[in-house]
């Protein structure tokens, strides 16, 4: 049984905590990094909803310089990610995770000063970094501060990031209303406050010492695990679906459907809310590659129910189409709540104990990509090629989801370098 790291112990004042205090990790490291990503979580909703309007309407950039600069910092970063997961691996989570997030502060700072294009491109570049080495150099506190429910304590900080990443955005909305220089500014500037106070928030975190590579390890070997690559390729075409509520539902409610416009807020709110309140609830029992494996199935079957549900509202009436789609909405995030349940277990499941940063830099390689070619490949085959193109995806999710399991079971049986793949160890 693994010994959680010292402040894990049980609370023996639980039964005394308050309403609200029960609905957060105990007092400790736990709760510390749940703060921590909570305050980083709000910060990023600020930026994301924002940040393409401070660049074009304050800093006057054309549209396509901005895309092309944000495009560029999300590539670069995807491979410093796995740099800066070895690094956390090797040299101490929590000291990278503070020297990251104090870089973001300063890079975010950056911005306010950017007036050119390649000046605008190079802090987009570096920012880009930021944000990738953030996830991966943050995994092995994750696995360390786990305790005895990792699955759950994994899920309560998805809860928790999309819940800042909501308030954060709605934050956002009173700048954009106000649509000035300074409520812009405000926003960077908030950005920036929110990964200098993370990393002050980090500060309290007892050190975790790195777990000790064994021999023959090798230097890279995330790279070259064929259980831990043939979940990530599972994972990356899965997470294709996660432009569905962002992407392809608005764009198809607006130009395909009867149903009111205002329907694409109350789907997005409809599928934050889900996932806020029910991602622990769906994560429990989720603890091994197995159980992973039947959530994948089970996620691939609800996203396709989802698809073709939202496909069959473009030919109803405008309150039946608007039903329909919230329907459509809560099954889809169903699925979207099993997939994220079973890619943190893959994700952290799989990985070698010693090399955490490094493996989760790697997993997140493969959902970068998947965002990055997502709106192209949802908005090519729904939107272009109508009922067949919204089957067609239907049947993907279905059969990625069928795949996982037995391929991660046939991954792990067929590894040259076959070993015990272990929970969180502190």
């Amino acid at each position: 049984m693994t010994t959680p790291p010292q402040g894990l112990q049980a609370d023996d004042t639980a039964g005394r905590r308050g309403p609200l205090a029960r609905l957060l990790p105990e007092r400790g490291p736990r709760r510390t990094l749940a703060g921590a990503t909570f305050v980083n979580a709000f910060g990023s909703g600020m930026f994301m909803s924002s940040s393409a309007l401070y660049f074009t309407r304050v800093v006057h950039l054309p549209m396509s310089q901005v895309a092309f600069g944000l495009f560029a910092g999300a590539m670069v970063g995807l491979v410093a990610g796995i740099v800066g997961g070895r690094i956390a691996d090797r040299w101490g989570a929590r000291e990278t995770q503070i020297a990251v997030m104090l870089s973001g502060a300063v890079f975010m700072c950056c911005f306010l000063l950017v007036d050119a294009f390649w000046s605008f491109v190079l802090i987009s570049v570096l920012t880009g970094v930021v944000f990738a080495a953030d996830k991966s150099s943050r995994a092995p506190l994750v696995r360390g501060f786990g305790g005895d429910d990792p699955a759950g304590f994994r899920a309560y900080l998805r809860a928790g990031t999309n819940l800042g990443i909501s308030l954060g955005a709605l934050a956002a909305g009173v700048a954009i209303q106000l649509d000035t220089a300074p409520a812009y500014l405000s926003l960077v500037g908030g950005r920036a406050l929110a990964f200098a106070g993370c990393a002050l928030a980090l500060l309290r975190l007892p050190r975790l010492a790195p777990v000790e590579a064994p021999p023959l390890s090798g230097r890279w070997e995330a790279l070259r695990d064929r259980p831990y690559l043939a979940a990530t390729v599972l994972n990356s075409l899965m997470s294709l679906h996660f432009a569905v509520p962002t992407f392809l539902l608005p764009l198809w409610i607006v130009e395909h459907t009867e149903a009111p416009r205002w329907l694409v807020s109350g789907v997005l709110v409809l599928n934050t809310v889900l996932v806020i309140t029910l991602q622990v609830a769906v994560s429990k029992n989720v603890g091994d590659p197995a159980a992973a494996g039947s959530r994948m199935r089970w996620a691939g079957g609800a996203i396709a129910a989802g698809l073709v549900l939202m496909m069959a509202a473009g030919e109803l009436p405008a309150w039946a189409s608007a039903v329909l789609l919230l329907a459509a909405t809560a099954v889809y995030t169903l699925g979207e709540l099993w997939h994220a349940a079973a890619a943190m277990e893959y994700s952290f499941g799989l990985a070698a104990p010693h090399a955490q940063g490094q493996y989760s830099g790697v997993f997140g390689l493969g959902g970068g990509l998947a965002e990055a070619l997502a709106p192209a490949v949802l908005g090519t085959l729904a939107l272009g090629l109508g009922r067949p193109g919204w089957l067609l995806l239907a049947v993907l999710f279905l059969a990625i989801g069928a795949a996982a399991r037995p391929l991660v079971s046939w991954a792990v049986r067929t590894a040259p370098r076959p070993r015990t793949y272990e929970g969180p160890v502190a």
